[in-house]
């Protein structure tokens, strides 16, 4: 790529125009279902009256106006979630930058393709209106609704139709070229349920992930900095999901950066490290990869698949450890009393509280290996809906039932699921590594 770097001359002016009204973007509420930051720019426009407009980027003699640009960083913010300030707007424009700059090479990338194959590829009105609709729903808004809400923030209807109409085009077209080539074989599918049937008794994580795509943004660099801005951002208040859309470059970004369950083996070893020392409802702080920057947030962890769950119920009677022979075997006999009375987990509190100097209660759900060891014998044993003869602890004699039990985690993926994960793996891979080949190839000059 040929990219000629003269400055941030228009970056004043840019700020003018990207919080004309400060003060409503920062209260602003969240507005979810927005597209990723990856999707087509807009001819330049005029400029309102009375704001001067001047060149932003050239991309392969297309420009990019400062009006543009600004009306992009005010996408953003609206739909980021992330409030702007002096130290994060740098961050606003250079993403705004590259995501104009990625759509006009796309669009000539399309145009090229369409004129050589005769075929249509750029999405049309309809289509672009079918997510607005879906998004405006998401915000039970109607579509006049939701672009009033736009435009009262000073964010043109042309400017949001034009990244979602950039968004689907380049999407349809990267399916379209390379879906039906893609083939995953048997033996990466066996090798991938193999892993993970070896990772079974390992915990498994519930996250939300952001990628900062590295070679995207600058350098490795601009991506840790990007990523540090973001984070402080998010312990502010801004929510993950709406960043995930704007700044992430893998495909979860459309879904709010929701990755679902994932289990060791299936993230980079750097990403594992860092989730491995993390408890539910942290977010990490940026974690470098060959690529880029990750960031991550635990929703949720549970324990492997290997592990066994039970809920638990008990009725007791307290007994100190040094009681004598007689009070041990007057409690043994009250709870040997009690147990054929007990019909069943709902009914153990309600028929305990009748005999006076017996005390029940739910217990909860716990892994096997880690109860008390007087207790793991009979959950190991017991069937669901039975009760324990009577347990001596240092605390007294328990009558334990078991009232549930199951299999820790979410099982293993089937073939099916598998091959979808796979395949989307590789076609994102090819999407990022055809639009890097774009880059390179282009000339582009940023003022």
């Amino acid at each position: 790529m040929k990219r000629l770097l003269s400055g941030s001359a228009a970056l004043g002016a840019i700020l003018v125009c990207a919080l004309g009204a400060p003060h409503a973007l920062a209260q602003q509420p969240e507005v979810v279902g927005t597209a990723p930051a990856d999707a087509p720019a807009a001819p330049a426009r005029a400029a309102p009256e009375g704001l001067s407009e001047s060149v932003a980027a050239v991309v392969n003699d297309d420009i990019v106006s400062t009006y543009d640009l600004g009306q992009r960083m005010r996408l953003l913010i609206a739909t980021s979630g992330v409030q702007p300030t002096q130290e994060n707007l740098p961050q606003f424009q250079r993403e705004a930058l590259v995501s104009l700059v990625d759509e006009h090479l796309q669009f000539q990338e399309l145009r090229r393709v369409e004129k050589e194959q005769k075929i249509d590829i750029v999405a049309d009105d309809n289509d672009v209106n079918e997510d607005i609709d879906d998004m405006a729903k998401q915000n039970n808004m109607s579509r006049d609704q939701f672009l009033a809400y736009l435009a009262s923030r000073g964010i043109g209807a042309d400017t949001l139709r034009q990244q979602l109409r950039a968004q689907i085009s380049w999407g349809r077209w990267i399916q379209g070229r390379y879906g039906s080539r893609l083939r995953v074989g048997d033996d990466q599918i066996a090798a991938a349920q193999a892993l993970l049937a070896a990772q079974a008794s390992k915990p498994q994580y519930q996250i939300g992930e952001v990628l900062i795509d590295a070679n995207r943004v600058g350098g490795m660099q601009q991506a840790m900095a990007g990523a540090a801005q973001l984070v402080q951002q998010m312990q502010q208040g801004a929510p993950f999901p709406s960043v995930a859309r704007q700044f992430s470059a893998l495909p979860t970004a459309a879904n709010g950066g929701d990755a679902g369950w994932v289990s060791p083996g299936e993230m980079p070893p750097e990403v594992e490290a860092v989730l491995e020392q993390m408890r539910p409802g942290q977010l990490s702080q940026p974690i470098q990869v060959r690529d880029g920057v990750y960031i991550l947030y635990l929703r949720d962890k549970r324990a492997g698949g290997s592990a066994e769950l039970v809920n638990l119920k008990q009725a007791a009677v307290a007994l100190a450890q040094g009681a004598s022979a007689d009070e041990e075997a007057a409690a043994r006999a009250k709870l040997s009393g009690l147990k054929p009375q007990i019909k069943d987990c709902a009914t153990l509190e309600a028929t305990a509280a009748k005999l006076p100097g017996v005390v029940a209660g739910d217990l909860g759900e716990a892994e096997v290996a880690d109860l008390a060891p007087q207790f793991q014998d009979a959950a190991k044993k017991l069937k669901v809906g039975e009760v324990s003869d009577p347990i001596r602890t240092s605390a007294g004699l328990h009558l334990v039932a078991v009232c549930a039990r199951r299999a820790a985690g979410g099982g293993i993926a089937d073939k099916e699921q598998i091959e979808r994960r796979l395949r989307g793996q590789q076609l994102s891979m090819i999407a990022r590594r055809y639009m890097r080949d774009l880059r390179n190839s282009a000339t582009i000059e940023t003022r």
